[in-house]
């Protein structure tokens, strides 16, 4: 197979995701090992974006194509009304892993599948339908979590779901509470949730759906106090907390689920990405015994052809096993808190288009402004065409290096696997300092 081949099936039959389909120009991708991915010409790149933010155990990981190889050979595939052993040994490696009194587990596909499910189990569970979640978020692109997003990507589609309220997250560096302080944030965002849940009536709300570390929006990492408040808000007005752990669940923060950095025990968590790297499609929802309590004699009113797909479970054990032997949260965790996080500081000290930097374990941003004392983005919200050309010319300059970089917006996102190296690390940091003089050029402060 030649790279012109692969171009050309794709270029005549694949329609992608998120795309003018004739402006994109896909890279055919020939291999990958490791934090490394390659192309058909010998061009290697350092993963900085574990692809969509989800190879957390790096790319074929050998125990994990084994795992996939063994049961392909005993039991491809079982309908979902069947038990399966590997289905329930996910099933129970996962509630095992989750806090509190979290003991069942829905498989979907993927993570907009899973909070599809996760916001009809709590309107099943409460009688009620509207669902609360913030403006910078992204939960999916299936019906209603789509409109539960709170960034562009929903307008397009929101006219197709009801019952969707949007409010304001903390974000420190951005405000929109005029902060001052990191404790000012948490009690001026729990101050806007609790008016906001009055005025749309609590009797009427479902649940709250949060992004426990917000992920494409940004990395915003909550808080002290935030997630603690959310919680007590919704034991306050008997509204289902959901956090979505899509991204920044199994090690991306440094922990099984971010939740458990604060201590947080939500009603329902949904999970994908991280569970089993992507190596094969898997999702689901971890439900707590309440609220499994509800479908104990009604029956659930939702299903999916391929929910627990053995080969999807049989790579989630392994890969579970695997994150246990080998220590990998530990090492997601010392790695940011040792190598990223003094990198990254050491980038925002030198570069003055660096406005902040932030993040936990493997799951980090950088934000690029114009001018540091106003904090006006280095291109605007939602740029596209000429406007974005900054942020473009700075993805550019990084693969040019052999850096493969996740961009969104004005922000530069460093995610490499959860098992990457510290001289990886560097290596990627050194490549991001010299394409940041891309963004310095724009400066203007």
């Amino acid at each position: 197979m030649t790279a012109e081949t692969v171009r050309g099936d794709d270029r005549a039959h694949v329609f992608h995701s998120w795309s003018a389909q004739g402006l994109i120009n896909p890279l055919p991708i020939e291999g990958a090992l490791g934090s490394y991915f390659w192309d058909y010409d010998g061009n290697r790149y350092l993963d900085f974006s574990s692809q969509l933010v989800n190879v957390n155990i790096g790319h074929q990981h050998p125990r994990l194509v084994a795992a996939i190889q063994e049961q392909a050979a005993k039991l491809c595939t079982i309908q979902p009304a069947f038990a399966n052993d590997k289905r329930g040994e996910a099933a129970r490696l996962i509630s095992e892993l989750a806090p509190g009194s979290l003991n069942k587990v829905f498989f979907t596909n993927g993570g907009a599948e899973a909070n599809e499910n996760a916001i009809r189990l709590a309107r099943g569970h409460t009688g009620r339908q509207k669902i609360l979640s913030t403006y910078r978020s992204y939960h999916g692109g299936t019906t209603t979590a789509i409109a539960a997003t709170g960034d562009p990507r929903r307008w397009a589609n929101e006219n197709t779901a009801v019952g969707l309220v949007h409010f304001w997250g903390p974000y420190a560096y951005r405000s929109p509470f005029f902060s001052e302080s990191e404790q000012q944030e948490t009690e001026r965002a729990l101050k806007h949730l609790r008016d906001t849940i009055v005025f749309e009536g609590a009797g009427t709300i479902a649940a709250v759906l949060l992004e426990t570390v917000v992920g494409t929006n940004g990395i915003l990492v909550p808080p002290p106090g935030y997630l603690r408040g959310v919680r007590e808000l919704c034991d306050e007005f008997g509204i289902v907390f959901i956090a979505d752990e899509v991204m920044a669940g199994f090690g991306r923060c440094g922990e099984w689920f971010a939740v458990d950095r604060w201590g947080v025990t939500p009603d329902l968590i949904t999970f994908a990405k991280g569970v089993n790297s992507g190596y094969l499609p898997l999702g689901g929802v971890v439900i707590s015994d309440e609220i499994a309590e509800t479908f104990r004699e009604r029956p659930f009113p939702g299903g999916l052809t391929y929910s627990g797909h053995p080969l999807a479970c049989a790579s989630a054990v392994a890969s579970i096993e695997i994150f246990k032997e080998e220590g990998i949260v530990e090492h997601a965790r010392a790695i940011g808190d040792d190598v990223i996080a003094p990198g990254l500081a050491a980038l925002a000290a030198k570069h003055p288009s660096v406005g902040e930097v932030r993040g936990l374990g493997v799951f980090w941003a950088i934000e690029l402004v114009r001018d540091r004392e106003t904090r006006e983005p280095l291109v605007p919200f939602n740029a596209a065409g000429p406007a974005a050309g900054p942020m473009n010319e700075l993805a550019a300059a990084c693969k040019e290096r052999g850096l493969w970089p996740f961009t969104h917006f004005n922000r530069v996102h460093v995610a490499p696997p959860c098992t990457v190296s510290a001289d990886e690390v560097r290596e990627g940091l050194s490549i991001l300092d010299d394409a940041l003089s891309v963004a310095d050029r724009y400066y203007a402060g």
